[in-house]
């Protein structure tokens, strides 16, 4: 979330940012001006009685020392003292009233998104490679991997229903081959640690990169008594949350972690899109990269991170695009967001593979992950970067979709075939 002192301060640059991102302020701004102005009186008039009560409480001493009747003025002091509190409460209520508005205002896009309402006011920035050339019509992937005996979508909705998959034999072993080079790629050429998280993880880990309160209607929900644990929608909430109320040490950022993780979603609200195939599951796999760092250095991390993204497309040789995502296009705690789009051949479009986000320090202040700036006394916030390193299953799909041949086989892309073990995945019927 925002820091208060920047909202109360900045609240015309806040409604201008909200009104860009396609959302009414109008409620959020009138209620946060009520309502700080109402604490801001609270508190006043708590400092008031206060010094009210501290100079009856001289005029009492000064009486006793002469031995003079102080009933009156100490039943005032006694009232004061209930007034006081009374505001002090109020004060108290209303704080919390304030931050829980603050929860509800997205961060504060920088000056270099684009300003937009739709996906199409988003900016391409780059390309990379070209799309294969075909002397034949090029399938989508539910039709080659069920073709090829490797996607089975009709026992996936025997089991568990409707947006879910299994892979069998190189279709499993292709996920997890995947898994394996992204990993080893991150870890070995780009200096991350890998980590391996819990799947499930508490309310407050969800509140602390922003999935709660707001979208909660996106989550799976396990009631563990009278608390709950929410399956993770990726491993950017465990792994962000590793440091959740921790100081981090200055010499030791920026951090960065990896991270292979299935994720969960719900998809509320998706019903009727991209219902062929496995691009939207509720159930799919990643591989995560995280960034803890100083705020002068973050959005040099958002570049390092994003190509460090490109470079399995790259090393896969999958043609691809980068864009820079508009205000109206952004997610709700990203304060600048690349997505990485993938050519699909089968399906004639570019479909998003990896968004790369620095949410400054929007993240960091909600889990309290500070550091300490050398030569200050005072701790400060982080700031807090993710993508994914990538999305494994629409990797697959764009690998089964570009390296597809006219017998219908699929060649296997060198880089992964010392994981595979084949170099080419032929029909196989389960």
């Amino acid at each position: 979330m925002l820091d208060l002192a920047f909202v109360r301060d900045n609240l015309p640059l806040i409604e201008r940012e909200m009104r860009q991102r396609g959302l009414d302020p109008s409620d959020v701004i009138g209620r946060f001006g009520e309502l700080d102005a109402r604490r801001r009186k609270a508190i006043t008039e708590a400092e008031n009685l206060k010094a009210k009560r501290n100079r009856a409480s001289e005029q009492i001493a000064q009486l006793k020392k002469s031995k003079q009747d102080a009933t009156t003025l100490i039943e005032e002091t006694k009232s004061l003292r209930e007034q006081i509190q009374e505001h002090e409460k109020a004060a108290e209520q209303l704080d919390a009233e304030l931050r829980g508005l603050l929860v509800g205002i997205p961060n504060v896009p920088h000056p270099s998104v684009p300003v937009g309402s739709t996906a199409e006011d988003n900016q391409e920035i780059r390309r990379w490679g070209e799309p294969p050339k075909f002397d034949f019509a090029p399938k989508p992937h539910w039709e080659l991997g069920e073709a090829l005996g490797i996607l089975d979508l009709e026992r996936a909705a025997k089991l568990a229903g409707a947006r879910f998959a299994v892979y069998w034999d190189l279709g499993a072993k292709l996920e997890r081959a995947l898994a394996n080079f992204m990993l080893d790629l991150h870890t070995r050429e780009h200096g991350y640690t890998e980590v391996l998280p819990p799947y499930m993880v508490n309310a407050e880990s969800m509140y602390g990169t922003g999935q709660l309160p707001k979208f909660e209607a996106d989550l799976f929900k396990v009631p563990q008594g009278d608390k709950s644990l929410y399956l993770i929608p990726t491993a950017e909430v465990p792994v962000t949350n590793l440091y959740r109320n921790e100081v981090l040490e200055t010499a030791r950022l920026p951090i960065s972690l990896t991270a292979y993780t299935p994720c969960f979603r719900s998809e509320a609200g998706s019903y009727g899109k991209d219902v062929r195939g496995i691009i939207r599951q509720h159930q799919f796999q990643k591989v995560e990269l995280v960034k803890f760092a100083r705020p002068d250095q973050s959005y040099d991390e958002l570049e390092k991170l994003t190509h460090d993204a490109e470079t399995v497309l790259q090393k896969l040789g999958l043609h691809y695009r980068v864009v820079v995502l508009c205000t109206g296009d952004m997610g709700f705690s990203s304060a600048k967001t690349y997505d990485i789009e993938v050519w699909l051949p089968g399906q004639q479009l570019f479909r998003e593979i990896s968004s790369c986000s620095n949410f400054e320090a929007y993240q960091a202040r909600r889990a309290n992950i500070r550091y300490k700036p050398e030569g200050k006394g005072k701790t400060e916030f982080v700031h807090t970067l993710n993508g994914s390193g990538l999305a494994i299953g629409r990797t697959w799909v764009a690998i089964v979709e570009n390296y597809q041949q006219a017998d219908g086989s699929v060649v296997v892309p060198e880089a992964l075939r010392p994981y595979l073990g084949v170099d080419r995945i032929t029909t196989k019927k389960s």
